[in-house]
């Protein structure tokens, strides 16, 4: 099986590279179209996969199945190598390869840059200057640098240097002025170029050095850190105060874009109505390609307050988890805000400010806790400590409202426990349905549940890893079978006792319906055969059948009890036209049921087009009509009865009428290529054709496709198969586009009346006047060494032989040469026949042998004369699978063999080892 990838987009080139790989290469922009050429029986399923790039050997996730991959407008990052696999089930994968090259060339940047030294008089008064140009392309680009319209280079002057700076982004040019004068004071432009590949033109960036030229500065009207109030409105200024060229100021926000509260007006900057989203750094920054860009930034912080907790941590060197007289006692309280370090916190015991004393101690940043932390930490706790602490979080002089925490220390205030209810341990559901899982919490005060899973590394259905609840529920909605597993619930640290955390354990079982196999089948058997139908549970909760029912084209079937299984089975005694039809097996497990179908039968199965056949379509020159050789082979044929014969219905496209045939089967095997020709069939239309197989049940599965008229060159079958240019499609050839001119189609009553006379044919070699042939004209415009090149279509087939008719008639005659050209690891064009001068006013045949390792092409090249008395034909072109006739040219014809050795005109000296022999029939 065979692969070729052609291109058939807007290829700038394709070639091969010296690692045997062909090389697409196409303009960013433009449309790509590579098509991948297989062929196999059955007929392969073509999948295009792609690398990154030709280090990479992942495939990108996307595939397309199909023979052609088409991107409009590919961009750089879609070159690479792309892969066509083919595979049909047979033997090993085909896999062919291209890379693609996207070539661009981007706008260049320039920048102006200074080497840094105390400034006297003017800024570049006396000073080297950078001029620094740099571009992204593919190829890499070439630079050209010019001062006005003079082009600057090394050697012409001293005062100028261009190098290739190291560790550089992109590809980088510098032209260094060294010791400026008053001369570089000017217009420079940098111009890059790719030569023209792909007709991507030049393009240029000018800069303009005056001794006034200098980097952007900037001013900002507010500090570096700005804070507000919600609903505050601000303006940020953000002034010029130097830099030549003007330069140019922007803003920006980070991590998100501007606001869209947000005005921008002559650099300065004002928000309205500012909310918490628009906290962040604003970013001025002022560029005018001369030195490095100036940037200022402002930190702009949004007053806020949320999430006030509090901890109490019993004495923690004695390892204590509960409140003890005698021991001390730490209380912490902590707000989320912004600024935090501007809150303040306040302490009151049992409504009255809590003072400090040797024995209670206040601190603001406790390095045990988060950063700003408030702490109230009590030594040698007494009865008389026991009360109700409040902890208020304020931003002083600033309309944010307070926040604040209540804690009850008493003899009540206890360490939490955890467990989970009496037969709630675990829980089973339905799926699609709610689960509710669930913890007691006791203690005083009760903290925060947080829930996790255990058994999996996943989120839990709100996408977090956590889900913290006040009440000890964690609620599910709509459980699927992947939230099957074991959660736990644990204490929080925070709102009670900062101790280890307790922890329980819940399992949630969901149930769902059984996965069965097949879903779908399609069994063949042979009449009064029997088969057994088996319907398995792959996967199901609970995994067991509960029941099995199965039924006939929809009729229950009574079978016998059998002992539980995770499958189902059913023999069918002897397979007729009445037990053939739908079988179904509905398997239940309690909580849903799902179903294997089985479709029954014995008839055959469909027949398999052969695509590959190496010459199809057959035609006579003087014929409206044509024939098509119809191959295939039968799939499955041993898995019903003997096929008897096939029924053929061919029907014209935009038809109704359909022609019926019945072709009689002698001999059916596995793989056997059988083959009907389809005679009188009208050029050039195209057909609908329907092959059925038929066996003592009656018609099996019919196969279709569409048979089209082409004029292929391939080797004949017993009757005639030669291309004689009749159709305007001339058997698939194609002008060289890369030559000098153009083969002509004609025939003597297309011919103009003005040709040259003394040179060409008057007729093809029919005689006929109707009959057509292929001719180049020497006349003017033509000179002498002009070359017309004609490529046959790819041929993938084994040929030994091309056999064409020539006539070269004429005093000024050139040359005619034939070359195939194979594509394997690399294009080659390989001289295979040659032949000069004046032959005379006869049409002669030439059989030339070849022997291509692989698909191949053949070119017919025609190379103009000395003066215009030079017109070659060629007609009726074949290819043939056996070996050319035995008649061994003489060696004072001026014939060139070209491989590893010459044959010279007149010389029968041969250098080098000679590979293949040349024969021609002269006639």
């Amino acid at each position: 099986m065979p692969a070729q990838i052609i291109h058939a987009g807007q290829a700038c080139v394709v070639k091969e590279d010296n690692i045997s790989e062909r090389v697409y290469t196409i303009r960013e922009g433009d449309t790509l179209v590579l098509q991948c050429l297989v062929t196999g029986h059955p007929r392969p399923q073509v999948r295009w996969t792609k690398t990154a790039g030709s280090a990479s050997d992942k495939f990108q996730e996307t595939s397309v199945f199909n023979e052609t991959l088409r991107i409009e407008k590919i961009q750089r990052l879609q070159g690479g190598r792309y892969y066509c696999k083919a595979e049909n089930g047979v033997g090993v994968p085909a896999i062919k390869s291209i890379r693609v090259d996207v070539q661009y060339l981007d706008e260049p940047i320039l920048t102006v840059h200074q080497t840094i030294s105390d400034v006297r008089g003017s800024f570049y008064q006396e000073k080297t200057v950078f001029l620094r140009c740099t571009v992204n392309s593919n190829p890499p680009a070439r630079f050209i640098w010019k001062r006005g319209v003079e082009t600057l280079s090394h050697s012409q002057d001293n005062g100028v240097d261009i190098y290739e700076p190291l560790y550089t982004q992109g590809e980088t040019k510098v032209l260094k002025l060294k010791n400026l004068r008053p001369q570089d004071y000017a217009s420079y432009t940098c111009q890059v170029s790719v030569r023209n590949v792909c007709g991507i033109p030049d393009k240029s960036i000018a800069f303009q050095l005056t001794n006034t030229t200098a980097p952007p500065n900037l001013k900002l009207s507010v500090n570096e850190t700005v804070v507000v109030n919600p609903g505050d409105n601000v303006t940020m200024q953000c002034s010029l105060t130097g830099g030549d060229p003007l330069p140019e100021v922007v803003w920006s926000h980070s991590p998100n874009p501007m606001p869209p509260n947000s005005l921008i007006q002559e650099g300065n900057l004002t928000l309205w109505g500012i909310h918490m989203e628009d906290s962040g750094y604003y970013n001025c920054t002022a560029i005018n390609n001369v030195g490095n860009p100036a940037k200022k930034t402002v930190n702009l912080l949004v007053r806020s307050m949320k999430n006030a907790t509090f901890q109490i941590t019993p004495d923690v060197i004695k390892e204590s988890e509960s409140i003890q007289l005698g021991q001390d006692l730490k209380l912490s309280c902590h707000v989320d805000a912004v600024p935090q370090e501007k809150v303040v916190y306040f302490w009151y015991k049992n409504g009255k400010p809590a003072r400090v004393s040797d024995r209670l101690l206040i601190s603001r940043n406790d390095p045990e806790l988060p950063p700003v932390t408030s702490s109230l930490e009590i030594i040698d706790l007494r009865f008389s400590d026991y009360g109700t602490y409040l902890c208020i979080a304020s931003f002083q002089g600033a309309p944010i409202p307070d926040l604040s925490v209540e804690v009850n220390i008493s003899s009540e205030t206890v360490p939490p426990t955890i467990s989970v209810p009496k037969g709630q341990s675990t829980i089973t559901v339905r799926e699609g349905s709610r689960a509710e899982l669930q913890c007691e919490v006791r203690g005083k005060p009760k903290p925060p549940i947080i829930w996790s899973r255990v058994d999996k590394e996943a989120p839990m259905p709100s996408g977090a890893m956590t889900v913290e609840t006040y009440d000890g529920k964690l609620r599910l909605e709509s459980v699927s079978r992947e939230m099957s597993g074991t959660y736990k619930c644990q204490t929080a640290r925070y709102n009670g006792f900062n101790i280890r955390p307790r922890e329980a354990l819940v399992q949630l079982n969901v149930q769902f319906p059984p996965v069965v196999e097949p879903t779908s089948q399609d069994v063949r058997q042979g009449l009064g055969r029997s088969i057994t139908l088996r319907c398995a549970m792959l996967k199901g909760s609970p995994m067991k059948v509960a029941t099995a029912v199965w039924r006939f084209s929809g009729n229950l079937l009574t079978l016998p009890p059998t002992e539980q299984q995770d499958y189902s089975e059913l023999k069918v005694d002897s397979v007729s036209r009445e037990t053939s039809g739908t079988y179904e097996c509905s398997i239940s497990n309690d909580v849903g049921v799902s179903s294997c179908l089985f479709q029954v039968s014995a008839k055959a199965y469909n027949p398999e087009f052969y695509y590959d056949t190496p010459n199809p379509t057959q035609s006579q020159k003087q014929s409206k009509n044509y024939s098509y050789v119809l191959q295939w082979t039968q799939k499955e044929p041993d898995a019903v009865d003997p096929i008897l014969k096939y029924r053929l219905d061919v029907r014209q496209l935009n038809q109704r009428n359909t022609v019926q045939t019945l072709i009689p089967v002698k001999k059916m095997e596995k793989g056997l290529l059988l083959e009907h020709i389809l005679p009188n069939l009208k050029v050039p239309q195209s057909y609908e054709v329907r092959l059925t197989p038929i066996t003592d049940f009656g018609a099996g599965d019919m196969a279709t496709r569409i048979i089209r008229y082409m004029e292929p060159i391939n080797y004949p079958n017993p009757t005639d198969n030669t291309c004689r240019f009749e159709d305007e499609k001339i058997c698939g050839f194609m002008q060289d586009k890369m030559d000098n001119f153009d083969w002509t189609r004609q025939n003597a009553l297309t011919q103009n009346p003005k040709r040259t006379v003394n040179t060409g044919p008057l007729t093809d070699i029919s005689g006929t006047p109707e009959g057509y042939y292929m001719f180049i004209e020497a006349s003017r415009p033509r000179v002498t060494g002009d070359k017309a090149r004609l490529i046959s279509p790819l041929y993938n087939i084994t040929a030994k032989c091309v056999s064409f008719f020539y006539h070269m008639y004429g005093k000024h005659i050139g040359s005619l040469n034939l070359l195939v050209r194979v594509r394997n690891k690399r294009a080659i064009d390989t001289q295979v026949w040659s032949l000069s001068g004046n032959r005379g006013n006869t049409w002669q045949q030439a059989h030339v042998p070849i022997n291509p390792p692989g698909p191949f092409q053949i070119i017919f090249e025609g190379v103009r004369g000395t003066s215009y008395e030079g017109d070659i034909a060629i007609d009726d072109v074949s290819l043939k699978k056996g070996e050319c006739p035995r008649k061994l040219i003489g060696t004072n014809t001026e014939v060139a063999l070209l491989g590893n050795g010459v044959r010279t005109p007149h010389s029968s000296s041969l250098c080098g080892p000679l590979t293949f022999f040349l024969y021609v029939l002269l006639r």
